[in-house]
């Protein structure tokens, strides 16, 4: 009979040759993934990240000044604060200010200088107007408090030192309603200054008062979804979804129309003779609220949807079946169970809420508008970017502690399951 040779070993020669077809097959793989995510990494960066990262830079840039006026700026920085600053810094200010005219760098600088005091591009003009045309030896010193007194305050050459400063605080201290005094010290603004608190305490409660209405009418409908046939179920998540297929802008100007004071809904209550005259219902908190609620609603019932899906409808029975009321077995074996979509939910409308624009600048009144309002302003009509970015960055910041809070509780929840 022929014998049977037995298999030789692999020789060590051949192993390391496997490690080392395995590590190369290993490599292909993680860099097929990475060439896949590449392009929305790239995505990411160019239209989230970027943008982002240029608003903050934004909030505390402060170059105006030392783009225009470099040698002013760099010899003001020099200032002790005390007194007038010496002939070097007026005739270099005097020198630049006049190349500044010839060269479009004025309403640059006119504009900055404005923020610390309002009256200052008018100086700036006047000044220009005055200048004479061959200065020669005369000292800028003694020429500038001439052409106008107010040269020859320290308070006016200190707004300039603050402007020529690189980077500043005065944006996000703004945004908070607070400055810094003459010393130099962090104060709150007058009183009748103040409103950037008053306006993020509005936000604020607009937001949260949007997000427990959505929470209030959602849950039971997103039990109802979850609870139904999936036939009927799924017909009726259409009409949830439906909001989604037009457009905002439709459905805030389709609010207009129907809680104005000759709108359907006034003209209906009337024709019943339910109110004797119409109702305010629009361009106030109340338009703002029905219209918020009706285009967030979705955000909130699909989370819940999506979770009380896959909650078994055993646990409530077992419950009832020991003797518990139907509402107690509800509420203690059910809802306890939905906590994470009522979290995602509310989370997710309340962020939205935040940087809401159009339909509080469309259907509410001038106490109602919001953060984003004055983002807006400052940014399409005064070019204010420093405020703008300031007070974007604030919102930002609120967003973040939000989802911080949010990923926190999450956590928490897990490691008391596990």
């Amino acid at each position: 009979m022929p014998q049977v040779m037995p298999a030789a070993n692999p020789s060590p020669v051949s192993g390391r040759e496997l490690k080392r077809q395995l590590r190369h097959a290993e490599r292909l793989k993680k860099f097929k993934a990475f060439a896949l995510v590449l392009p929305l990494v790239l995505f990411l960066l160019l239209v989230f990240v970027q943008p982002i990262s240029t608003m903050l830079w934004k909030s505390v840039d402060n170059t105006e000044l030392m783009e225009v006026m470099p040698t002013t700026a760099t010899g003001i920085l020099q200032w002790d604060g005390q007194g007038l600053p010496s002939e070097t810094v007026m005739a270099a200010f005097a020198r630049e200010l006049q190349a500044s005219r010839k060269e479009g760098g004025l309403g640059q600088v006119g504009r900055r200088l404005n923020y610390e005091d309002p009256g200052f591009r008018g100086l700036l003009m006047r000044t220009l107007r005055k200048f004479p045309d061959e200065a020669g030896a005369t000292s800028w010193k003694s020429l500038l408090p001439e052409i106008d007194p107010a040269w020859g305050e320290v308070e006016t050459w200190q707004a300039i030192q603050r402007s020529a400063s690189p980077m500043t605080d005065r944006y996000l201290l703004a945004s908070v309603d607070m400055e810094r005094s003459a010393q130099g010290e962090i104060q709150a603004v007058a009183e009748e200054q103040q409103v950037y608190r008053a306006v993020f305490q509005r936000t604020l409660i607009i937001a949260g008062s949007v997000t427990l209405l959505c929470l209030l009418l959602g849950f039971p409908l997103a039990y109802l979804l979850a609870t139904l046939p999936v036939g009927t179920s799924n017909l009726l998540m259409i009409f949830v979804l439906l909001p989604f297929w037009t457009s905002l802008l439709v459905r805030t100007a389709s609010w207009i129309v129907l809680l104005q004071t000759g709108g359907v809904i006034n003209t209906g209550l009337m024709g019943l003779g339910i109110l004797d005259e119409p109702l305010q219902l629009v361009f106030n908190r109340f338009g703002v609220l029905v219209a918020m609620v009706h285009i967030l609603l979705p955000f909130m019932i699909l989370p819940l949807y999506s979770v009380m899906k896959g909650i078994s409808p055993s646990y409530q029975r077992a419950a009832i079946s020991l003797g518990a009321h139907p509402f107690a077995a509800f509420w203690k074996v059910y809802v306890p169970q939905t906590v994470s979509g009522v979290a995602a939910g509310a989370l997710l409308v309340f962020i939205m809420a935040l940087g809401y624009y159009i339909t509080p600048a469309l259907v509410g009144g001038a106490s109602d508008q919001m953060v984003s309002y004055y983002v807006a302003y400052y940014t399409n009509t005064t070019n204010n970017w420093g405020m703008a970015a300031a007070l974007g960055s604030l919102l930002l910041v609120v967003t973040l502690l939000l989802y911080l809070v949010y990923h926190r509780l999450v956590n928490q929840k897990q490691l008391v399951r596990s």
